[in-house]
C-alpha cells in the first residue's frame, strides 16, 4: 500500500528525516511514535502529498507521489487521504455538517451521495446528534470526532493522525480510540504519530514504529 524508500528531507538548519525506508500494508494500523520535533510529523506530511522530499520516493498502490504535479498532488489528497491532526482548523461559523460539506464542493457527486456521505461520516465519528451545531460551539472532544468526520467523508483509504489525542482529556482520548477502532475494522491503512502511551497499548495496533532525529529505530 505504502512503501518509502530512502526518504530524505533537508531543512534550512537541520535534516528532519534520514534514509527512511518503511513499507505499511493496507489496512494496517501503525503507530509512529516519538518526541515532539523527531520527524514524525514531516513523514506524515510527506506521505500526504502536503510537503515533498528533499529525495527518495512515496509509492502509494504502485504510484510515486512525490512526483505528482500540484494538481494531481491535491487530487491524491481529497481522494486517497483523510487527515485527523491537533489543531481542528474548522469553519467555526458553519455547522458540523456544512463543515463535512466543504470537501466535497469541487466534486461531482449527486445530492443525495453527498447527503449519503455526510451522514454516514458523522455515524462513524458520533458526531450526528451535533449535525446543526456551529463548530464554535462544541466542546473539544466534539471539535475531534467533527475533524475525523470530515477525514472520512471522501472515503479515503488511508488515514493520518498527527497528534489526534494533544488536546483531549482522557474521556475524549478514549473516545476517539474506539473511533480508531472502528476504522481499522473498516479495512482503512491508518498511521498515527503520537508520543500519547494510550496507543502503545492498543491490541489492534500492528506497529509502532520508533522513530528519534529523523530515523526509524
Amino acid at each position: 500500500m505504502i512503501e518509502i524508500k530512502s526518504l530524505n528531507k533537508k531543512f534550512k538548519n537541520y535534516q528532519a528525516l534520514k534514509d527512511i525506508n518503511l513499507h505499511i500494508d493496507g489496512g494496517e494500523f501503525v503507530i509512529l511514535n516519538g518526541i515532539s520535533g523527531s520527524g514524525k510529523t514531516t513523514l506524515l506530511s510527506i506521505i500526504g502529498a502536503i510537503m515533498k522530499p528533499t529525495s527518495g520516493a512515496v509509492e502509494v498502490s504502485g504510484e510515486n507521489i512525490v512526483s505528482l504535479s500540484d494538481f494531481h498532488a491535491s487530487n491524491y489528497r481529497s481522494t486517497m487521504v483523510g487527515f485527523v491532526t491537533q489543531s481542528f482548523h474548522l469553519f467555526d461559523e458553519l455547522s458540523v455538517e456544512d463543515n463535512l460539506f466543504v470537501p466535497l464542493v469541487i466534486t461531482n457527486l449527486s445530492d443525495d451521495e453527498v447527503a449519503t456521505r455526510i451522514e454516514d461520516a458523522m455515524s462513524v465519528a458520533n458526531i450526528s446528534h451535533k449535525a446543526q451545531q456551529k463548530t464554535k460551539n462544541l466542546s473539544g472532544g466534539e471539535k475531534q470526532r467533527t475533524v475525523i468526520a470530515r477525514a472520512l467523508v471522501n472515503k479515503p483509504q488511508i488515514i493520518l493522525c498527527d497528534e489526534p489525542t494533544a488536546n483531549l482529556d482522557l474521556d475524549n482520548s478514549l473516545k476517539f480510540i474506539e473511533i480508531i477502532k472502528r476504522l481499522k475494522e473498516m479495512k482503512k491503512t491508518i498511521v498515527v504519530a503520537t508520543h500519547d502511551p494510550l496507543f502503545s497499548k492498543l491490541s489492534c495496533v500492528d506497529r509502532v514504529i520508533n522513530i528519534k532525529e529523523g530515523s526509524l529505530e
